[in-house]
């Protein structure tokens, strides 16, 4: 005898008996309806998205990737689908083609935030640093800027974030009081190149070079790192630009480079740094960037290591803002994480006591390199590192920054 199939009204009632199941956490049962839907409605693009996000929860990337793209077969067009599929084959490593429906996606709506974001990642990871910023740029704008389709982010404004945001508003007020024009409130300024060098060529003679091989551990400081007016302008756009939008616990702020942190000057930095130091940085591209800001009130990032080859961090407030010429900087261990630790391990909110316990096992010794504008500190990624004291003056253009460039794969550098 012949089954007679569901109704109409009883497949839609088993989805969404799947779909509640599926958002209370139960992905395996979700699996199992939406294919027996499937064995009714073969090829539903919607079913085969909502079976493919059940197969990704569960780690199940290849046939989630085959569940996404049937559903792209059937609808070429269906975003939904389109977008999970390049999020999987990104996944796996396979980047050509998950650039390829990325661009597809953004080819039937250029203003969507989170495809914007994934393929400057995409981008980035693929060893193409300043290619990504137009697309990290226009991400920050729709969900920061109140532009139309705005995706803003939700959440309440820890005290210390509120106080910096008021800081600057009366920063830039000042500012176009003064004849720089009106500043919206989601802003982010040009970061135009300089005309000649943005980083002061290495006038050592190789000397850093040399101690860079001979070190162990291998940490360089440089003074003077950047041109005066490539730091002036610099520091410009880290005061005027609205980005600094991910609180930290600590009570610091990070602009990270889907808040905005990315513009041409910052490539022409990264790009000089390699020129000038190659012994260091060598081939490693620029894989992560970030920049960072201070409440002189609270304290600076916990110990931990970075997860890459070569860390680059340099700091631009002027010195008159630190109180103590003798801290405010970067605290570096002679130990780097273990090889097997994951990014997890050494950056989780419980990673301190373990990391300090390894440190008092080891006898491991650490080396103070105190604040001065325009100084960097080059170190191997993996050597854990911390915030020295914090004692700076009160005001907007006080404010601690730093700028940090990780450069190359954590694996490519291991020895």
């Amino acid at each position: 005898m012949t089954a007679v199939p569901p109704h109409a009204a009883q497949l839609d009632a088993a989805l969404q008996q799947a779909i509640r199941l599926h958002q209370g956490g139960r992905p395996a049962e979700a699996e199992r309806i939406y294919r027996n839907l499937l064995h009714y409605l073969p090829g539903h693009p919607r079913i085969c998205n909502y079976l493919g996000i059940a197969l990704k929860d569960q780690g199940k990337v290849v046939e989630a990737a085959a569940a996404f793209q049937r559903a792209v077969d059937v609808a070429p067009d269906f975003v939904p689908a389109l977008s999970n599929l390049g999020n999987v084959l990104f996944e796996q490593g396979k980047r050509a083609e998950a650039e390829a429906v990325y661009r597809r996606v953004l080819a039937s709506g250029p203003d969507m935030p989170d495809t914007l974001k994934n393929l400057a990642l995409l981008i980035v990871d693929s060893g193409r640093f300043a290619e990504s910023f137009p697309y990290f740029r226009r991400h920050a704008e729709l969900t920061y800027g109140g532009a139309p389709g705005a995706a803003r982010a939700h959440g309440q404004t820890p005290p210390y974030k509120a106080k910096h945001d008021e800081e600057q508003r009366e920063y830039l007020k000042r500012s176009e009081e003064a004849g720089a024009g009106a500043t919206p409130p989601f802003h982010l300024e040009e970061g135009a190149r300089v005309a000649g060098n943005a980083v002061n060529p290495d006038t050592s003679g190789g000397e850093i070079a040399a101690k860079w091989a001979n070190r162990s551990p291998q940490i360089a400081v440089i003074d003077n790192l950047l041109t005066d007016e490539a730091l002036d302008r610099l520091r410009q756009y880290c005061l005027r630009s609205t980005m600094w939008q991910k609180p930290y616990p600590n009570g610091y702020l990070g602009a990270m480079p889907e808040h905005g942190f990315a513009c041409p000057l910052l490539a022409q930095i990264a790009d000089e740094l390699r020129g000038a130091y190659p012994a260091i940085i060598g081939e490693h591209p620029v894989l992560r960037w970030w920049g960072f800001k201070y409440d002189s009130q609270l304290t600076g990032i916990n110990i931990h290591a970075d997860f890459a080859a070569i860390n680059v961090n340099f700091w631009i407030t002027p010195d008159e803002a630190n109180r103590d010429p003798e801290s405010g900087g970067l605290i570096v261990w002679d130990t780097p994480a273990p090889l097997d630790w994951t990014f997890a391990q050494y950056n989780a909110p419980d990673a301190g006591q373990r990391i300090r316990d390894l440190l008092a096992q080891t006898g491991a010794k650490s080396v103070n390199v105190p604040y001065r504008a325009n100084r960097a500190v080059i170190f191997d990624s993996d050597l854990f590192h911390e915030t020295d004291r914090i004692a700076f003056e009160d005001g907007y253009e006080n404010r601690r920054m730093n700028i940090t460039l990780l450069y190359g794969r954590r694996e490519a550098a291991a020895r």
